[in-house]
């Protein structure tokens, strides 16, 4: 398989596997089915993404800036294989984990710098 073919392969997968998460959890309705992700427009989609490929746990330890917050998005695209998110997903995403997952909102054992 070449380097092209192979890498389409696993973007296809990558993003079958962040709609079937958006599938399997449209209906949840627990704090406890989101791996601690809070409330908020926009929780659904990063979840299915995010989740996809690694814990929402890990999302939710980072704090990060918006810009910090795009850079992450354009580096797991770039460099990880994760599929290109659309404009509105993308501008959904951001605005939920700049919201609820910004530099005030870390763990208490994180250094809070940008």
């Amino acid at each position: 398989m070449t380097a092209n073919l192979y890498s389409l392969a696993r973007r296809f997968l990558v993003v079958a596997g962040a709609a079937f998460m958006l599938a399997t959890t449209a209906n949840a309705d627990s704090d406890d089915d989101y791996d601690g992700l809070p409330p908020g427009e926009g929780r659904d989609e990063v979840y299915g993404i995010c989740a996809s490929c690694h814990s929402a746990r890990l999302v939710t330890q980072q704090g990060l800036s918006r810009e910090a917050w795009a850079e992450t998005i354009d580096w797991m695209v770039d460099e990880q294989g994760m599929g290109e998110l659309d404009d509105e997903t993308n501008r959904l995403v951001l605005d939920y984990l700049s919201k609820h997952l910004n530099i005030d909102h870390r763990p208490a054992h994180v250094k809070k710098t940008p």
